[in-house]
């Protein structure tokens, strides 16, 4: 739009002419002066004066005015004023005229554009409110593909691609951009601001896919794994670098990371059809070649930073360059080891050619990561994928190894053909009574084989030492047959008759040169010592093989003590002729409880790992119900406490308690607070269930519940074969019978006289002689010891108050009393010694 400006101008005379002169008069609203063909204007925004013939054009009107003084006229005139004109202002009369003049739009200044030359980079410092750059750029080839890159500053700046009739083919965002052209010609790429207004810059490249600026030939050994690659430079802003290269259709090539410092340079390739083939981004990656070349790559920079480059792409099919890996024997591999070294970010590769298909096995010294490729470039399996790999046929091979260690890894590596029998040991038994072997290793990369013979449907398992290490047991085709076992069995089930293999190898090479491995059968076990049911309070033999074969003549529930020959308690599994678990017990909250139809069963000791047979056991079967137990009293506080005796490692005695069902006991026991101390207790009901856990504590306290009589099994301490204990059953429910405590400790003093056969003493309080909240207090007044602690029960039995700990005297506060009659238990240590026992009423402050 053109601007228009309305300017007073004063006519000379009565009328005015087109050769009459004309002035521009006061200062602030003069505008500008008249003349037949010529003008000038002002800025309105600068107050410049600027000559141009088309400057005043419009109509004119009359306006009325004041007339102005010569004086201020010429004190404010932009132009100097004839003398002629200056008398006809004296004499003649004046009229006032506004005049309209349209100024012409401002065009804003371009800095740059210009020719845009492929390959080229084109910075521009400055683009600025309304400027346009015009950049023009001219392909060749029709349909081509534009690489272009634009990086801004400053303002948002708008950036677009347009053909010869205008159309935009797309808009520029920052990094790099591909727009697809049209015909051969001339496109244009125009930058303005985004908004119209303010200041930016920017830098510009583009590069032809179709006709590139410039390629360079990659020669044919730049595609061996021992070329050093092409190194170079990005520049800052450029939108690609050309690469140009043929190779069979069909090749695997494996692109390095260019530049392993941020992972920023990416590579296209692209074939003769000029589609892309790869995008490799973010560390490299694997190109296949689906169609004929040639081939070019394009290079460029994430971001379009300035970036080095090292551009490696060896080819993966038909490997050029890998140095030779043969196959190794199991056990010592000898000259078949070899030796390299793979960088982070980088690749080794080893060639190997197999004989024959079949399957084969990849150690390696360090914890790196690797894979096997066939002659194609296929993936044939992986470090995670698979404990064994399964050539399809003979011919050559690729693997190539990894790490994701910072550090250049120095390392061994070999590969063992498992259907091949070289190296292996001499067959081996399956009996359990068989001497456990020894395994030497020699490397660190060795793969040791122990062969067996199996019949169809046996399940066999194997144990290793803590330091070695088995992934599998495989037939003659070096196939896995434990690779689909079912977690919930152990071992694995031979498919048919013939000779197997157990694989193993050392862990720790750098700590170790040898470790234990153990191969037996589960199913029809042999070599096993036999185990007939035993009775309570009978200590069982002990034996050095670690198996048992569990003789059951009638079918039922049935205990099972495991234990070493110090009584510590051992975890065992159980299975069945078929060599399939049948129940656990030994340890934590499992008991050992079995129920068994007749029949032979096998009892393997340590079931997680290997022990040899020179480590003695005892294994104690007994029937789940006990029998032949010995009667004790459940007034311990007041009759003789039951002694008792365990003869050897993992016997067990039962007692008989007279309490019925809903009875409460306690049951009690002298020295210290030691768990170790003390033999484990664990009551039971008529059929031999548990009723309350197993305990090592010196006191115990179990509801009875289920059918009677009960039981208290007893089992010996541990780190110890033999043993005596002592031990009183106090029931704490029902109406007491104890003597009373009284209340009045100024008129009645009490006290219990302990020792080694009075350990726990008993005392009732009254209904009417206690409050809700009542403090009991025992001490020590005479003798040794002091490990004492004070009980309080309702008359159900429930426990209601107690200390933490034992102690020669304290003092216990109960705040929640229940009405009714209560039952005070003292229980000591057993040393000789006099204790007095009190209570009060705790709301009652004390003088």
């Amino acid at each position: 739009m053109l601007a228009a400006l309305t300017v007073p101008v004063l006519l000379v005379g009565s009328t005015a002419n087109a050769n009459s002169p004309t002035l521009a008069t006061t200062g602030a609203s003069t505008t500008g002066t008249s003349t037949t063909g010529s003008a000038r204007a002002v800025d309105a925004h600068r107050g410049d004066v600027h000559v141009g013939a088309t400057s005043l054009v419009g109509k004119t009107t009359v306006e009325p005015t004041s007339t102005a003084s010569p004086s201020s006229s010429s004190s404010t005139a932009s132009d100097v004023v004839s003398p002629s004109s200056t008398g006809a202002l004296a004499t003649a009369p004046t009229r006032t005229r506004s005049t309209t003049i349209i100024r012409p739009p401002r065009t804003a200044r371009s800095f740059c554009g210009g020719t845009l030359a492929f390959g080229t980079i084109k910075t521009c410092g400055l683009i600025i409110d309304e400027a346009k750059d015009v950049w023009n750029f001219t392909t060749t080839a029709d349909s081509d593909t534009l690489y272009a890159r634009f990086e801004q500053s400053g303002v948002n700046l708008d950036a677009r691609v347009t053909d010869g009739a205008g159309t935009i083919l797309c808009r520029l965002l920052s990094y790099l951009n591909v727009c697809q052209l049209g015909s051969a010609g001339t496109y244009t790429v125009t930058v303005s601001t985004g908004t119209g207004s303010g200041r930016g810059a920017y830098t510009l490249s583009v590069e032809s896919r179709r006709t590139p600026s410039a390629c360079q030939q990659l020669p044919a050994d730049f595609f061996a794994w021992t070329s050093a690659g092409v190194t170079g430079t990005l520049p800052a802003g450029l939108a690609t670098r050309c690469f140009a290269f043929d190779q069979p259709a069909g090749s695997v090539l494996q692109m390095m990371d260019p530049n392993s410092s941020d992972l920023s340079v990416r590579a296209e390739v692209v074939g003769s059809g000029h589609v892309p083939l790869c995008m490799l981004s973010y560390g490299g990656g694997r190109c296949t070649l689906s169609e004929a070349g040639p081939y070019r790559l394009f290079l460029d920079e994430l971001s379009g930073r300035e970036a080095p480059y090292t551009l490696r792409m060896p080819r993966l099919s038909q490997a050029v360059g890998c140095p030779t890996q043969p196959l190794a024997p199991f056990g010592d591999p000898g000259a078949a080891v070899g030796h390299a070294s793979v960088a982070h970010d980088e690749m080794t590769c080893h060639s190997l050619t197999a004989t024959d298909a079949g399957a084969v096995t990849v150690r390696l010294s360090h914890d790196i990561d690797w894979t096997l490729h066939d002659d194609a470039g296929q993936e044939i399996c992986t470090t995670s994928s698979a404990r064994y790999c399964v050539l399809p046929a003979a011919g050559p091979y690729t693997l190539l190894t990894t790490t994701r260690d910072y550090r250049t890894i120095d390392y061994q590596i070999a590969v063992t053909a498992l259907h091949h029998n070289d190296g292996c040991a001499a067959a081996g038994i399956t009996s359990w009574d068989q001497p456990t072997l020894r395994v030497g290793q020699a490397s660190p990369v060795q793969t040791n084989c122990q062969p067996f013979q199996g019949r169809a449907g046996d399940r066999v398992i194997r144990y290793v030492s803590w330091n070695g290490y088995s992934p599998g047991v495989i037939d003659q085709s070096g196939v896995d047959i434990c690779a689909e076992a079912p977690s919930a069995q152990a071992g694995c089930v031979l498919p048919a008759d013939g000779t197997y293999r157990v694989i193993s190898y050392l862990r720790d090479w750098a700590a170790y040169s040898t470790y234990d491995l153990q191969v037996r059968r589960l199913s029809e076990a042999v070599g096993c010592p036999a185990v007939a049911p035993g009775s309570y309070g009978t200590a069982p033999a002990a034996g050095r093989i670690r198996c048992r074969t569990l003789e059951i003549p009638t079918a039922g529930g049935y205990r099972l003590n495991t234990v070493t020959t110090d009584n510590y308690r051992v975890f065992h599994y159980v299975y069945d002729q078929d060599g399939r678990f049948v129940c656990a017990g030994g340890v934590g909250n499992v008991s050992g409880d079995c129920s068994f139809a007749a029949g032979r069963y096998t009892l393997v000791l340590q079931p997680f790992g290997l022990i040899d047979n020179d480590v003695p056991h005892a294994v104690a079967l007994l029937p789940a119900a006990p029998s032949g137990c010995v009667a004790v009293s459940d007034t311990g506080w007041r009759d003789a406490p039951h002694q008792g005796s365990l003869q050897a490692a993992g016997q067990v005695n039962c007692l008989r308690l007279p309490s019925p069902t809903g009875s409460r006991i306690l049951k009690s026991e002298p020295g210290p607070q030691d768990d170790e101390k003390h033999p484990e207790i664990t009551l039971v009901d008529a059929a031999g269930a548990m009723v309350c856990d197993s305990s090592t504590s010196r006191e115990y306290y179990c509801g009875l519940r289920g059918e009677g009589p009960f039981f208290a099994l007893v089992k010996g301490q541990i780190n110890t074969s033999a043993s005596e204990y002592v031990m009183a059953f106090s029931r704490v429910d029902g109406p007491p019978a104890c003597p009373v405590l009284p209340r009045d400790a100024d008129t009645t003093v009490t006290t219990v006289t302990t020792g080694p056969e009075r350990f726990v003493s008993c005392r009732s309080i009254p209904a009417d002689q206690h409050a809700t909240r009542e403090s009991f207090s025992w001490a020590r007044i005479s003798g040794t010891g002091g490990a004492a602690k004070v009980t309080i029960y309702d008359s159900r039995g429930v426990e209601y108050c107690s200390p933490l700990r034992a102690a020669a005297s304290g003092t216990i506060t109960c705040t929640t009393l229940p009405a009714g009659p209560l039952t005070v238990m003292l229980e000591t240590d057993g040393q000789n010694a006099k204790y007095r026992l009190t209570h009060q009423d705790a709301s009652v402050p004390t003088t």
